[in-house]
């Protein structure tokens, strides 16, 4: 798929054209259509699309058939095929779609509309469609297609009304048989439904049986010798129906040549009264196309947007101008203007009419685009690498005759080399001769516009008072510094405006200034950012000093009122208990029932490994083993 296509919306339009046409192969012409080269074939089919759209006005709706698979039928019957009675059907019913819409453009011809003049090419097969229709009827052949044919399904009647009429009498004269008192058919014949035990009552054949077995399905005699005779005729009438099929088929493959230009002209029609039928829906005019380079839109539309909300464009290029820098807001519509000129020129170049008030469109050997985030996840590219890569392919393959639109060349990277990149870009497309538009937010690229007398800065309008984009591309000067308005408007102080304005261009000049309404007269207090309250965060205080504990770990002390020396095991917490180890056994005890004897201190040395006095054996031999390496089902136990 084109991607320039997707890009400018010309895809959508080929889609919302193939949505016209009636026919699959006028669908595959809108949907494969694209810009003509030739001068006078795009103008004759710009033509054509004109007067169709006139004659839709003046005329209505032209009666174009489906013709399914006609052309398929047409080869069968070129091969020798016999084309079955529906098909043939269907060969008639193009036939009588072909003579209508020859009468709807000979209304056209009588206007002298030069698309109506077609109908002269549109030429019936008379005797074809009277055979046709004198032979094939609602998917059959008809009785009246030969007087043989007539004479057999006549006396088919007779011997299928004289079975009825037979079995009929035997049904009312043996109901005493029967397990039911009307007639039945099972495999094609006529039979009574006859109780087992009475079968041998009626003389016949047993042709089927009921599911129990109870009833015996019987062809009675009577009606087994005048079947074997409608099965002759039958065989007789098949064989006439094939023949009047085959000599049909012969006579649609005789008219090959006249039905294929038939369909042609047909799939021709579709596809011009499509293109008429979008012009209708988009309200759109005829453009007039040039080779001399000139590009110039009044009240330009993009179709894809509503119309109701859609601000027209007006633009002009070529001549002296050979580019437009178009420089404005976010959401200002620069996107879309130069989308909608791409589009516009693909349109105009397809044959089809622009919606607008009025448009002169240059030919272009080709329109090339670069918009939107062209970063591809797959190829891992950012999106300034996958727009240089695109923008190179544009500028390898651009020449005098084409169309280039470039939406924010040089972004994605640093602002000063991307810049700098922008203006590189531009400089190759002005020095290929090309007809170009760009958008930017660089002030040194509508500066490098400024020095070029073929190129031309423009910006989009926009409301200082409601703080919106117009929409309203004016040519002939770059666009303000609407960030710092709107930043200004919207109450960010002076003091940050003046810094900004500081960052972006090195100085605040007067008219900046003054745009701004920078005064250093205002309070000191109005210049700076004002502080909301916020809230705060409360930090947790520190503890004044916490005491040291009256017992440490190691501490010999004395237990009351048993009066028995124990070792601290773990100093006292909150409420006071200490966890004291006595003759080997841990207790907690609270510190008001100790007594001091001994400091850890003067016991042990410094270093000293209490696991000694405290662990089990147990638990020192595991704590041993680990220090070597991971035990799986080893486990130390903790007392506290």
């Amino acid at each position: 798929m084109n991607h320039t296509f997707e890009m400018t919306g010309f895809e959508e339009i080929r889609k919302r054209l193939a949505d016209c046409a009636n026919t699959v192969p006028g669908k595959h012409l809108a949907a494969t259509l694209t810009p003509y080269l030739a001068e006078d074939e795009l103008r004759r089919n710009l033509r054509e699309t004109t007067q169709a759209r006139i004659c839709l006005e003046k005329i209505g709706t032209p009666p174009i058939p489906l013709m399914e698979a006609m052309d398929e039928k047409i080869d069968a019957a070129v091969r020798g095929e016999m084309l079955t009675a529906e098909e043939i059907e269907a060969v008639g019913g193009f036939l009588t779609a072909v003579n209508r819409m020859k009468s709807y453009l000979e209304k056209g011809k009588e206007q002298q509309i030069g698309l109506a003049f077609y109908c002269d090419n549109l030429r019936i097969p008379e005797e074809l469609s009277s055979e046709i229709a004198n032979a094939v009827r609602g998917g059959r052949v008809d009785d009246y297609a030969s007087g043989f044919l007539k004479e057999i399904r006549k006396e088919l009647e007779i011997k299928q009304q004289e079975i009825k009429d037979r079995v009929e009498r035997l049904l009312r004269t043996n109901k005493a048989y029967l397990t039911e008192a009307f007639v039945v058919t099972r495999n094609g014949r006529v039979c009574l439904p006859v109780r087992k035990e009475c079968r041998a009552k009626i003389r016949g054949n047993v042709v089927d049986a009921s599911s129990t077995g109870a009833t015996l399905f019987v062809e009675p005699e009577a009606a087994a010798g005048l079947r074997e005779e409608i099965e002759l005729l039958g065989i007789e009438e098949d064989s006439e129906v094939r023949r009047i099929l085959y000599l049909l088929s012969d006579r649609i493959a005789g008219e090959e040549a006249l039905l294929k230009e038939d369909i042609r002209i047909l799939v021709k029609m579709d596809f011009v009264f499509a293109k008429g039928k979008l012009s209708l829906d988009m309200d759109a005019v005829e453009p007039e196309v040039n080779t001399k380079r000139l590009l110039r839109l009044t009240g330009a539309r993009h179709p894809m947007l509503p119309r109701e909300t859609c601000v027209p464009l007006d633009i002009e290029l070529g001549g002296r101008t050979r580019g437009i820098v178009i420089t404005g807001p976010n959401t200002g519509g620069k996107t879309v203007a130069i989308r909608t000129a791409a589009l516009f020129c693909q349109m105009a170049g397809a044959g089809l009419h622009v919606p607008c008030e009025s448009a002169v469109v240059t030919m272009n050997s080709q329109v090339l685009c670069d918009i939107g985030d062209g970063q591809d996840m797959t190829d891992n590219l950012s999106t300034f690498s996958a727009h240089i890569g695109n923008v190179l392919t544009i500028l390898r393959s651009i020449n005098a005759e084409s169309f280039v639109i470039l939406d924010e060349p040089g972004s994605g990277t640093d602002p000063a080399e991307g810049m700098g990149i922008a203006i590189a870009i531009l400089e190759e497309l002005r020095k290929s001769g090309c007809l170009f538009l760009a958008t930017t937010h660089y002030p040194e690229v509508a500066e490098y516009a400024d020095r070029c007398p073929e190129i031309e800065n423009a910006r989009m309008a926009f409301d200082r008072d409601s703080l919106r984009p117009l929409y309203r591309l004016e040519t002939g000067q770059a666009g303000e510094s609407c960030a710092l308005y709107i930043a200004k408007r919207l109450g960010v102080p002076e003091e940050m405006l003046k810094n900004a304005a500081l960052a972006a261009y090195g100085t605040v000049s007067p008219r900046l200034a003054g745009e701004l309404e920078l005064k250093e007269t205002c309070p000191k207090e109005d210049r700076k950012l004002k502080k909301l309250p916020a809230p705060r965060i409360k930090k947790q205080k520190k503890a004044k000093g916490k005491a040291a504990p009256l017992f440490c770990r190691g501490d010999s002390v004395i237990v009351s009122p048993e009066e028995k020396i124990g070792i601290v095991v773990k100093s006292e917490d909150g409420d006071g208990n200490v966890l004291v180890q006595i003759q080997k056994e841990k207790r907690i005890v609270n510190q008001k029932r100790l007594k001091l004897k001994v400091r850890a201190e003067e016991l042990y040395p410094e270093d000293y490994d209490f696991s000694i006095v405290f662990d089990s054996v147990e638990n020192r031999k595991a704590r041993h083993k680990m220090s070597k390496a991971h035990q799986e089902d080893l486990m130390i136990f903790v007392e506290e």
